[in-house]
């Protein structure tokens, strides 16, 4: 049974694009409804963890907004980090789901127990993983990843008991 989610950032919670304002800040945009999953998710007494190759003040608002467990930033081998978390909360790989879109998602999510990436994931990681999903990143691909899990788990009586 799937415990821990993990979540990339850049092109999976978002769709990958950055921009910047005249001022130089970064902007990013995120989708309420990957939020809304995400924070149900959680409220279900469930962990998640946001790890993420770049640093930004924005991925770090939007983490506590959610009440996201664990957060690390620029972060080189995602899989290393993964491995602290899972001994921290005494989780094995295989009760981890996470989803990416790249190269640097790579290792990590050929270690775990269920691999998920966006319909835009790279042919690479598309390869690789134990579910393409439909959404593109930062267009519900996080919320259809969420969807899926909570079916796979017979979970959605508790997920929807949170909202009725």
């Amino acid at each position: 049974m799937i415990k821990l989610l993990v979540f990339d950032v850049d092109g999976c919670l978002t769709n990958g694009q950055i921009s910047y304002s005249e001022n130089g800040d970064e902007i990013k945009s995120f989708n309420v409804k990957d939020g809304l999953a995400m924070s149900s998710w959680i409220r279900m007494g469930n962990k998640a963890a946001i790890i993420t190759g770049r640093r930004s003040k924005i991925v770090e608002r939007r983490a506590k907004e959610l009440g996201i467990n664990f957060l690390h930033q620029g972060v080189h081998n995602k899989l290393e980090v993964l491995k602290e978390i899972c001994k921290e909360e005494q989780l094995e790989l295989c009760e981890v789901a996470a989803i990416g879109d790249d190269l640097n998602d790579y290792s990590m999510l050929k270690a775990v127990g269920q691999s998920f990436t966006p319909a835009d994931g790279s042919e690479y990681i598309r390869s690789i993983s134990d579910v393409v999903l439909y959404n593109k990143g930062g267009n519900g691909a996080v919320r259809e990843m969420i969807e899926v899990i909570i079916k796979d788990g017979d979970l959605e009586e508790e997920f929807l008991k949170i909202w009725n």
